[in-house]
C-alpha cells in the first residue's frame, strides 16, 4: 500500500503536532507492506520542485542542482534582508497561481525527493528534534515527494471563492498513492483514485476560537478546509476520544468515517536510574536568555540534595493557564511550602506578554524557572525529578506532557477536561482550571508528606496508562485501519 504522509509540520518545533508527525513517519516506515513516502511543503514559502518523470534523461549534475534547490528554498534560516523581501513578495503573489489552476481544473502537480545525497538535511531539518539517532537510517532511506505551493496559499484560494457560493480548493495529482494522512484539515483535494485521511488534533479553532491566535484567520482555514475534508468523504483519524466527540458536535454526518487512533510518545521517555544532581545545572543552561534572572539559583530546602519543583511542559499562551498555575503556586509558597520552585519548558507562543508580566518578579527574585530546547534526555530527568508535572489547560487535544511524565515515572496532576480525563485516566490528580485555589489546594495534597502513598499509587497507574501510548501499541492499531480504508483496486 503506498501511503503519502504530510510532513509541513516537522519543519518547525518540537511537541505537539511537529512531534506527531516525526513519530508516526517513523512508525509506518516500520510496518510490513506499507511504501510511505513523505510529502515535502511549506507553509508560507514558495519552493522550488524535485523531478519530473522527464529528469530521468538529464545528467546527474542537472538531477541534483534541481533538488538542491528544493533544500534551499525549504530552509530559511541565515536569510538576507534581500532574501527575506523577496520571499516575502512571493509569499503575497502566491495564492494567484494556485487559484487559477484551481478554477482551470487543473492539479497541483507532486515532483519526487530524492533523500539520499540531502541526508543531513531531512535528518536535522525534520527529525532530529524528536527521533533517536538509530532512526537516521529509517527515515533518510524513505522516499519524498515535492508540493510546491505555499499550504497558506492552498487556504487563501478557499477563503478568497468563498464569498461565491462555497470555497474552492486545489486538486492535488495523487495519482499512484493509495492513502495521503494529512496532519490537520488539509486545504486541498486528492485524486479519486486515493483516500484523504485527515489526523485530527482538536476542534479548538472553532469551539475556543478566542483562545488561538488570528482568530478571524484561522477559524476561518480550519472551517473551511475541514467541511470540504467531510463533503469529500475522508476518514478522520482522532488523537483522543475527546477530540473525536468535539469533531462530531460540529459534523456529526462524519460520524462513521471517524475513529480514534492516540498519539504515540517517544521513545526518549522511560524511567530515568540518574539522581537530581544535574537538576540545577539544567535550569542553569536552559534558561531563556531574554529575561533577566535572579542572580544565582539557590539549592533550598532542608537537604541540600533536593530541588523540589513543580514542572510545566507546554508553549507559553493563554491557553495552557500558565497564570492560573503561578498564583497557586504562590500560594504554595505562602501555604507551608516555600522551598517549593516552579519550572516551565516552552517557546513562546502568541499574546504571551501579559504571561511574562506576571512571572518577571519571579524570575528576579528567583524561584521561577523559564527553559527552552531543552533536549529529551534533560526533560526525561525533569520529569522524573519534578515533585509534580502540572497540565493545567483549557482545552487540549491529547497533552503529550502528561504521559510523558508518567512514562519517566512522575507524578501527574491536571486539570478536569474530558481530553485529561480520556488521555490520563485514573494516573492523575485532578483540579478545577479556572481555580487558584481548587489547584493549590490539590496540589498541596499531592506535596503533602500524608500524600506519599498517593504519589506512589499514581505512579503505578500511571506505568499501564502511558503505556498505551508506546509505537508497540498504537502502531497495530494504524496497520489495521489503513487496511480497512485501502481504495479497492
Amino acid at each position: 500500500m503506498r501511503i503519502l504522509l504530510e510532513m509541513r509540520p516537522a519543519l518547525g518545533g518540537h511537541a505537539g503536532i511537529p512531534q506527531e508527525t516525526r513519530l508516526l513517519f517513523r512508525g509506518l516506515n516500520t510496518l510490513p507492506g506499507l511504501e510511505v513516502q513523505g510529502m515535502l511543503q511549506s507553509s508560507t514559502r514558495l519552493i522550488a520542485g524535485g523531478l519530473r518523470p522527464s529528469d530521468e534523461r538529464r545528467s546527474r549534475d542537472k538531477q541534483i542542482n534541481r533538488l538542491s534547490r528544493v533544500v534551499v528554498s525549504l530552509d530559511t534560516s541565515g536569510s538576507s534582508i534581500p532574501q527575506q523581501i523577496v520571499s516575502r513578495l512571493r509569499q503575497g503573489v502566491a495564492p494567484w497561481p494556485v487559484l487559477g489552476r484551481t478554477l482551470l481544473g487543473l492539479p497541483q502537480r507532486l515532483t519526487s525527493f530524492e533523500a539520499s545525497p540531502f541526508r543531513d538535511f531531512i535528518w536535522r531539518n525534520l527529525f532530529a528534534k524528536t527521533l533517536r539517532d538509530d532512526d537516521f537510517e529509517l527515515v533518510t532511506r524513505a522516499g519524498y515527494k515535492v508540493l510546491r505551493s505555499p499550504w497558506t496559499a492552498m487556504h487563501a484560494s478557499g477563503l478568497l471563492t468563498r464569498p461565491f457560493g462555497h470555497a474552492l480548493y486545489p486538486r492535488v495529482d495523487t495519482r499512484g498513492v493509495d492513502v495521503m494522512v494529512a496532519e490537520t484539515p488539509f486545504p486541498g483535494r486528492v485524486d479519486k483514485s486515493t483516500q484523504l485521511v485527515v489526523r485530527y488534533h482538536d476542534a479548538i479553532p472553532l469551539l475556543m476560537p478566542h483562545t488561538i491566535s488570528d482568530k478571524s484567520y484561522h477559524q476561518a482555514t480550519h472551517y473551511h478546509a475541514l467541511r470540504r475534508n467531510v463533503l469529500d468523504g475522508a476518514w478522520f483519524a482522532c488523537v483522543s476520544e475527546a477530540t473525536r466527540r468535539d469533531l462530531l458536535a460540529v459534523f456529526p454526518q462524519a460520524e462513521s468515517k471517524t475513529l480514534t487512533i492516540p498519539n504515540m510518545v517517544s521513545h526518549h521517555y522511560h524511567e530515568e536510574p540518574e539522581g537530581p544532581q544535574r537538576i540545577p545545572e539544567i535550569l542553569r543552561v536552559r534558561r531563556n536568555a531574554a529575561f533577566q534572572y535572579a542572580a544565582a539559583t539557590p539549592v533550598m530546602g532542608p537537604d541540600a540534595q533536593a530541588f523540589p519543583y513543580l514542572l510545566m511542559v507546554s508553549t507559553i499562551e493563554p491557553r495552557k493557564n500558565h497564570q492560573t498555575l503561578l498564583a497557586a503556586w504562590e500560594r504554595l509558597r505562602a501555604q507551608g511550602f516555600p522551598w517549593l520552585h516552579l519550572v516551565i519548558v516552552g517557546s513562546l507562543g502568541w499574546d504571551h506578554k501579559a504571561i511574562v508580566k506576571r512571572f518577571q518578579p519571579w524570575l528576579a527574585r528567583g524561584g521561577l524557572h523559564m527553559l527552552e530546547d531543552v533536549p529529551a534526555d534533560e526533560l526525561r530527568l525533569l520529569y522524573r525529578h519534578a515533585r509534580v508535572t502540572v497540565c493545567p489547560s483549557f482545552g487540549e487535544g491529547f497533552d503529550y506532557s502528561g504521559v510523558e511524565a508518567m512514562r519517566c515515572g512522575g507524578v501527574v496532576a491536571a486539570s478536569e477536561i474530558p481530553v485529561h480525563r480520556d488521555v490520563f485516566g485514573d494516573a492523575a490528580a485532578y483540579f478545577n482550571p479556572y481555580s487558584a485555589t481548587g489547584m493549590a489546594a490539590v496540589l498541596a495534597e499531592v506535596l503533602s508528606p500524608h500524600g506519599e502513598m498517593r504519589c506512589a499509587a499514581l505512579r503505578e497507574r500511571g506505568g499501564p496508562i502511558s503505556a498505551q501510548y508506546v509505537p508497540e501499541r498504537v502502531l497495530p492499531k494504524w496497520q489495521e485501519f489503513l487496511t480497512q480504508i485501502r481504495p479497492k483496486p
